[in-house]
């Protein structure tokens, strides 16, 4: 058998009629007139079968089904007024879930204070983090398994992603200590011509990669790349090995690794960039809260 449906503003003239326990009152409190009143709790008696309210001259009592009634009442009263709080303060994007894309190597640089800010400007947010290489952020952007991406060197072109960049940082070269060059302060660029290489695999970071090959070439050289890892931690465990050298952002020198040393590169003009990313159609507010959360003027690291 079906339960019957209680209209809510039936429940709410109940509640407030029970507690007032005089006609008059609850209705002076509803702001409508005393007979609406009696009709509405009329019209809920009739649902529940069975009368809510005794009622003798110059005294209203609630009966036992009303005595049971009234705390079931107010429960769906406040938890309608929780969710219509709920609901507004996600639409205007004061709470919620916000997925949040980020290439490793950036918790070493702009990540955590980028949270850090958001959090206190926006505590209710519930965040989700999940770490990625670049290009997997960007199908995960289209695919839209995540809002916002913080990745390096984004694509050239993409009609339906925004990009705005929040860091900018030179290279740095990445040896075994024990390496001849390691001695220096900086190293030249060419000098590395005849050192093996340990990179990212292009797939993870097509720009980054290419950004890199060809500063190499640009110094006369293809590099022998003889090892690729995913992650620049792992390439700078393997470069401390002995397995090879490797060109990173200058951010990676906060890896604290034994056995690896991080000199400046020479010509140092080049540049990586670090952006996020969204969805130009994308209608939520969260992001446009943490787009606003960035710098429009992108640091620059030296």
């Amino acid at each position: 058998m079906a339960r019957p449906e209680l209209p809510l503003a039936q429940l709410h003239a109940f509640v407030v009629l029970a507690e007032e326990l005089h006609f008059g009152r609850a209705a002076t409190h509803l702001g409508i007139a005393q007979p609406p009143l009696s009709q509405q709790i009329r019209r809920l008696e009739d649902k529940v079968g069975h009368a809510l309210f005794s009622r003798e001259p110059g005294r209203v009592m609630l009966t036992p089904a009303g005595r049971e009634l009234l705390p079931a009442a107010r429960r769906a009263l406040a938890d309608l007024a929780d969710g219509l709080a709920a609901a507004r303060a996600v639409g205007s994007g004061e709470a919620g879930r916000l997925r949040i894309g980020f290439a490793a190597s950036l918790a070493l640089t702009v990540l955590s204070d980028l949270l850090r800010t958001f959090r206190q400007r926006f505590p209710a947010v519930q965040l989700d983090i999940r770490e990625m290489t670049t290009a997997p952020q960007i199908a995960a952007l289209h695919d839209r398994t995540i809002d916002v991406g913080l990745l390096r060197e984004p694509p050239a072109v993409e009609a339906e992603l925004g990009f705005r960049t929040v860091l900018s940082e030179p290279f740095v070269a990445v040896l075994p200590a024990t390496h001849p060059l390691a001695a220096r302060r900086a190293v030249p660029l060419a000098r590395l011509a005849d050192s093996p290489f340990v990179l990212l695999p292009r797939a993870v970071g097509p720009q980054l990669y290419d950004q890199i090959t060809g500063l190499c070439t640009a110094a006369g050289f293809t590099p022998r790349i003889v090892q690729h890892a995913v992650e620049w931690q792992t390439v700078c465990a393997l470069v401390g090995t002995g397995l090879g050298v490797s060109l990173a952002p200058a951010s990676i020198r906060r890896i604290r690794l034994e056995g690896v040393a991080f000199r400046r590169v020479e010509p140092g003009a080049a540049r990586t960039r670090v952006a996020v990313a969204w969805r130009r159609t994308d209608r939520n507010p969260l992001v446009r809260h943490l787009l606003a959360t960035v710098s429009q003027d992108p640091p620059d690291r030296p």
